[in-house]
């Protein structure tokens, strides 16, 4: 056996601290389990993807309600789950089940996050958005690492006592970032919450990476960190900033900080951003889970 990465050492060791003991990582759902692999096929099986998409009536209806919706104006609207498929593509389909498999995975019984799948799912078109645009970057690694983003909050919220106060604080202080409120009240944070997720779920190690250092914007000028990770670290907070301006435009403390370093990091203007937002919109609608 190989020696663990420095991330995986990272990991390894906050999952037996006190702060992260109690927690439970739930397992890779068996149906996203079968998605991801057959995703990773060079030639993916088509009537694989209809089996796994027939597999749930809600799961089905998600990518039915897509495939008629404006964003792909049909003249008349289709029926079938193959016909669906068919209009959808098969990446677009693959994420969209990828989004509901997860949601449905880390349920969120809390009104503090009333939203936040919502969130994610938009996240995950930006960040996918975002790396189209770049041509450097693989869309689809954009896209798990934006739903995957903050999914370590849910995953607090049920495991770690007193979390949703710290949840309330963490939103309402200036004085600090979300993350070291969540560190001075239980010695971890989401983001490496998140990260444990993310590979217990095997996704792309760069993926976890950036979700360990979404809130470090440092890294940016690290050059011992991966070019793709620091990436997608930049992604993440202009998303963010496309997402809020969608959903209240008011400013957002971390972009007002480190906006314009990620920008530059990813050689994008300003008037780039606000195109963007444009062109988002009638996605993230056409994408409401």
């Amino acid at each position: 056996m190989s020696d663990p990465t420095p991330l995986d050492a990272e990991l390894q060791k906050a999952r037996r601290a006190p702060a992260l003991r109690d927690i439970v990582i739930p397992p890779c759902p068996e149906l996203l389990a079968r998605l991801q692999l057959l995703a990773a096929q060079p030639e993916p099986d088509v009537q694989e993807l209809e089996r796994i998409a027939s597999a749930d009536v809600a799961m089905s209806a998600a990518l039915m309600r897509l495939a008629n919706s404006p964003l792909h104006g049909l003249p008349k609207p289709v029926h079938t789950m193959g016909q669906a498929l068919t209009v959808i593509g098969l990446q677009p389909a693959v994420q969209l089940l990828t989004g509901f498999l997860t949601r449905h995975a880390l349920q969120v019984r809390s009104p503090l996050l009333g939203h936040f799948w919502d969130t994610s799912n938009r996240r995950a078109l930006a960040c996918e958005h975002i790396a189209r645009q770049l041509y450097t970057m693989d869309p689809g690694l954009g896209y798990s690492f934006g739903l995957f983003c903050h999914v370590g909050i849910p995953v607090m919220m049920q495991g770690v006592k007193g979390y949703s106060g710290t949840l309330t604080e963490a939103l309402a202080r200036k004085d600090r970032s979300f993350v070291a409120t969540e560190n001075a009240n239980h010695r971890t944070d989401h983001a490496v919450v998140g990260a444990i997720v993310a590979r217990t779920w095997h996704l792309p190690p760069l993926v976890a990476h950036a979700i360990r250092l979404h809130h470090d914007f440092t890294c940016l000028s690290d050059a011992r960190i991966d070019a793709d990770v620091r990436h997608l670290v930049a992604m993440a907070l202009v998303a963010d900033h496309l997402l809020h301006q969608h959903e209240d435009p008011s400013s957002l403390r971390e972009w007002a900080q480190w906006g314009a370093e990620c920008l530059a990091h990813l050689q994008v203007g300003e008037a780039e951003v606000e195109h963007w937002i444009d062109q988002l919109h009638p996605v993230f609608e056409a994408h409401a889970l």
